[in-house]
């Protein structure tokens, strides 16, 4: 097991209202539903169930939000990564559906949350932008488009000069904009639903790494290094950090995804000149590559965006310098700047894009793999999980269960992982089938 430690700095750590530490679990307990994981989908679900009455326990074994969910972007996103809703449909049929539905709404669902809530999160339901990065890929945003219509979310297309306008660059052919998205501080905005939870009676004990869960007579024993804790219920919300803490803990479920190294920094604030000219409509951006460009405004008009590098050395020295000639490349406003903040966290991946749901026993449940989109799916989740937990029937719910498939030779997965970044940028460079 890690030893305790503070959250890594970011722009986010300096910005975010400040959270008293919650003491560490000690003793024995029982409670209606724990918690393993106090990030996003953690805390959206004890949120839910927390309101619907239920007694709840959050064990968290850091920090609130210390993992991806407090490090990531902050961009609010309903749509997924790669696997497009009508794969989701052949896939698992009405279920599929549900779920395709689950994500056009999962951003409408954070910036009410947020408002409902009254979280101080920096919420800006500005809309999230994919512009596409070469001819071939508009056609990709309009069957983009096309296709997430069909399931609900309000998204359209813009053509190059829409394009321009919204970005302040003609470096884009056009793409996709979804209205309900946009962008928050995201360490303010699980400090704020973790304030939520704890008003409605839910407990949460931070610094408490879980040792290990069972189930016995059915209840759910929790054991950590300070006592036990049975429950009816639980949920296991630890995604990219499946067995980081705890490396023999869930140890299957771990193998089944790839932990994968994101970068995110953020700019020095840029001036009313520029901001006049660049992104004026405020938009989140992340483009059509694989080698992703992604940026937008925090509150402060700084530019908070990110990337991905190989090799070794100063890392984070090379993955900004990265990041801003992209930024420069892009945004003919800007010379390469300066970034204040580096910083980085896991996020997890699988080999097809789909986030997996499991469940671990009688009223046990997790998910994990969000590949890029846990800020929207993990609140959605969270959500649609305590539903299950409540007592719906889950073949009703948005939940598309599957069997656990861990990776073959995981340690070799995770040492070659970093070097997708090569495949994808080859795929970047040429035109898409359609």
């Amino acid at each position: 097991m890690t030893t305790p430690a503070e959250h890594p700095r970011s722009i986010w750590i300096d910005t975010a209202p400040e959270r008293a530490p919650a003491p560490a679990f000690q003793g024995t307990a029982e409670c209606d539903t724990v918690i393993i994981g106090a990030g996003i989908t953690g805390l959206s679900a004890a949120l839910h169930l927390a309101k619907a009455g239920r007694a709840v326990t959050l064990l968290e074994g850091q920090a609130v939000g210390w993992g991806a969910s407090g490090r990531n972007n902050g961009q609010v996103i309903p749509t997924l990564t790669a696997a497009e809703p009508d794969m989701w449909v052949e896939r698992f049929g009405d279920t599929g559906r549900r779920f395709a539905e689950m994500v056009g709404a999962s951003a409408g669902l954070v910036f009410d949350l947020i408002r409902d809530e009254g979280i101080a999160a920096e919420a800006e339901q500005t809309g999230w932008y994919q512009p596409a990065h070469s001819p071939g890929r508009t056609r990709l945003s309009q069957k983009r488009v096309a296709a997430w219509r069909r399931f609900g979310l309000e998204v359209e297309y813009l053509d190059h000069a829409a394009s321009t306008a919204l970005l302040g660059s003609d470096r884009w052919y056009g793409g996709m904009l979804a209205p309900s998205g946009g962008h928050i501080n995201p360490l303010a905005y699980v400090r704020g639903l973790a304030a939520a939870v704890e008003a409605r009676g839910g407990a949460i004990h931070e610094q408490t790494a879980v040792q290990d869960f069972r189930h016995d007579s059915a209840k759910w024993v929790v054991t950590t290094p300070g006592g036990t804790l049975t429950a009816r219920a639980l949920i296991l919300a630890t995604n990219a950090y499946t067995g980081e803490l705890v490396p023999t803990l869930a140890r299957r479920l771990a193998h089944s995804i790839v932990p994968v190294h994101s970068w995110q920094m953020s700019t020095e604030p840029l001036g009313d000149e520029v901001r006049a000219t660049l992104l004026p409509g405020r938009q989140a951006v992340s483009d059509t590559r694989g080698d992703l460009r992604f940026f937008r405004y925090d509150a402060r008009n700084r530019l908070i965006t990110g990337g991905a590098i190989l090799g070794g050395g100063d890392v984070a020295a090379r993955v900004a310098k990265k990041a801003a000639h992209n930024l420069a490349d892009s945004l003919p406003q800007l010379a390469p700047p300066r970034m204040t903040h580096v910083w980085s966290g896991y996020l997890s991946m699988n080999w097809d894009r789909f986030p997996r749901v499991h469940k671990l026993g009688p009223d046990g449940w997790t998910w994990l793999a969000c590949n890029g989109r846990g800020v929207a799916l993990g609140t959605a989740l969270g959500r649609e999980i305590a539903r299950a937990v409540e007592g719906e029937d889950p073949r009703g719910l948005a939940l598309p269960l599957t069997e656990l498939s861990p990776l073959p030779f995981h340690p070799i997965a995770r040492r070659v992982a970093p070097f997708y970044l090569l495949w994808m940028q080859q795929k970047d460079r040429v035109e898409p089938k359609l």
